[in-house]
């Protein structure tokens, strides 16, 4: 396990063991990767804190060291693509030279999945003729089945590809392996979009964002996006307040033009 060295004895040791590893050790780890990367030190964190639990059980050390780390703060970022952004985005993509990739985009914006869904998305997964897209539990983050209906478009995004499909995989890489990397074509798409700051997960907060503008409710919304806690949906509550106020002036309007008795 690489861990940063507190002190002299440790000197030239890139590794320790489970046992020898202490609350300082921790710290000093999340602090040198805290220089330069905030967030990653807590991820970092978090993932030892789990595999030092996992030694607690194996019997291997009686205590977890990262209990009590202090966490850099996190802001977190929401950012949701206005009407003319997802047109405009939606033209790149057509007119972009590597079709894989930007077909792989366009089933994130149709569906709000994960980018690694789409990627390792099979054929064997989708029945296009009922529409139902099958995501099996080790495709998940949570871990579980996720069944989810599929739009109209997306079904029609899917029935092209079939037809010129030769591999198992959707969206099939070199040897016939999965597509595993967008990262190049979705930077030139946004630049050929004119959108700055725009992340592929963010396409995953504008589907859900979408979702609740247009009046559905956070329980669809989170049965869609293949959420198992209802706080993870809870995010985009505040995206239903226009269509919730356009409910109550409609009838705000009917009282108002109820005649007077009086």
């Amino acid at each position: 396990m690489p861990c940063a060295r507190p002190s002299k004895q440790r000197a030239g040791q890139p590794w320790m063991k489970v046992k020898d590893v202490r609350p300082a050790d921790i710290d000093m780890l999340h602090r040198s990767i805290s220089d330069r990367h905030k967030v990653r030190a807590n991820r970092v964190t978090e993932v030892l804190r789990k595999a030092f639990t996992l030694a607690i059980r194996w019997e291997w050390r009686p205590d977890n060291p990262c209990r009590g780390v202090t966490r850099n703060p996190e802001n977190r970022r929401h950012r949701y693509l206005a009407n003319d952004e997802i047109a405009r985005l939606w033209a790149a993509l057509a007119a972009h030279p590597e079709q894989t990739s930007a077909d792989a985009i366009k089933l994130m914006m149709l569906t709000g999945a994960r980018r690694g869904e789409v990627l390792g998305a099979t054929w064997i997964m989708f029945d296009l003729d009922q529409g139902i897209w099958t995501k099996p539990a080790a495709h998940t983050k949570q871990r579980k089945e996720h069944r989810v209906p599929l739009s109209g478009q997306a079904i029609d995004l899917l029935r092209n590809l079939r037809t010129e499909a030769h591999s198992a995989y959707v969206f099939p890489g070199k040897d016939d392996k999965p597509l595993t990397d967008v990262k190049r074509s979705w930077a030139s798409i946004c630049k050929a979009a004119g959108l700055e700051g725009v992340r592929l997960h963010d396409l995953r907060h504008t589907y859900a964002s979408l979702l609740a503008s247009a009046g559905m409710s956070l329980p669809i919304i989170g049965a869609l996006l293949g959420h198992t806690q209802p706080q993870t949906t809870a995010r985009y509550a505040h995206l239903m307040d226009h269509p919730l106020r356009a409910a109550a002036d409609h009838v705000g309007t009917v009282v108002s033009r109820v005649p007077s008795t009086s």
